[in-house]
């Protein structure tokens, strides 16, 4: 410890002040070191470099619905039902997410509004085991749809996903079908399904029921496509273009209708749904 550090641990007034480790937070595209606080305020948008990044169900839902929504019950599943294991017991994988997480699963719905837009939303959050699709996620999302049928409102679904669980093996792909089902009934009864695709939505929640909108939205930047980049490129043996599975790419080759900021996300859907409602379509 050199001479100057001595004297300033040693003078009473030159205490050191507790300072909270989550005061600021680094951007990770363009490393810009943010004020938390202020980051929150911007809705989790750099304001820098524009990066969005990820964010919880709960922090989705109040930005997106207005006050007062319902928090739809959270479904009971048999858990590990195959007993698998790799270098964890799945059921010790689940107990870790569950402990860093206010759920029970990675799909949280809600019924509420969008400004004055009856709704139910449904919410896939990345934090909880990658946002991975398997029985709880099938049952929250038909659940969700069951919810909209029952109130004769639209469904609007944010999807972010690694894909299906693979520590549910087949049961995990049975939900892949199951959700394709409960949109079937909901264009059959003449209700809206809107998606919002943000960062990453890859995999079997891409083949499913995230590519099936009435509409398609997508958050700037955000990642989305089945298999992953280098994969391809090693199968067809060829460079992909830059920017290849990003948002904007989709939009310009007609996958997507539109590329909206975060902070235009909520108007942009209170406007589809007006477009959209149940009372023009009856």
């Amino acid at each position: 410890m050199s001479w100057l550090n001595r004297v300033r641990h040693s003078l009473p007034f030159a205490k050191r002040r507790d300072v909270p480790d989550n005061l600021w937070v680094k951007c990770p595209r363009c490393n810009e070191m943010l004020f938390s606080k202020e980051f929150a305020e911007n809705l989790y948008v750099c304001p820098r470099c524009d990066y969005h990044a990820r964010i919880g169900a709960l922090a989705r839902m109040n930005q997106l619905m207005d006050e007062g929504y319902e928090l739809l019950p959270e479904p009971q599943v048999k858990e590990d039902p195959l007993k698998f294991r790799d270098t964890k017991r799945y059921s010790e994988r689940l107990k870790q997410a569950r402990a860093n997480s206010a759920h029970r699963d990675a799909f949280v719905s809600a019924f509420g509004a969008i400004e004055g837009q009856r709704a139910v939303v449904g919410v896939q959050d990345f934090a909880f085991m990658g946002g991975s699709m398997g029985m709880a996620v099938g049952n929250a999302f038909c659940e969700a749809a069951a919810r909209a049928l029952k109130e004769r409102c639209p469904f609007v679904a944010v999807t972010a996903a690694g894909g299906a669980r693979m520590q549910e093996g087949i049961l995990s792909l049975m939900q892949m079908p199951r959700s394709t089902v409960m949109i079937g009934r909901l264009k059959d009864a003449r209700l809206p399904y809107v998606v919002v695709l943000a960062d990453p939505t890859t995999g079997g929640v891409t083949a499913s029921y995230a590519m099936l909108g009435d509409v398609q939205l997508a958050e700037p930047g955000a990642l989305i496509g089945f298999a992953g980049q280098r994969v391809i490129q090693e199968t067809i043996r060829e460079q992909l273009p830059e920017g290849f599975q990003r948002a904007e790419y989709l939009y310009e080759h007609g996958m997507l209708d539109m590329v909206v900021h975060r902070k235009e996300l909520r108007a942009t859907l209170a406007r589809v749904l007006s477009y959209l409602s149940p009372a023009q379509a009856a």
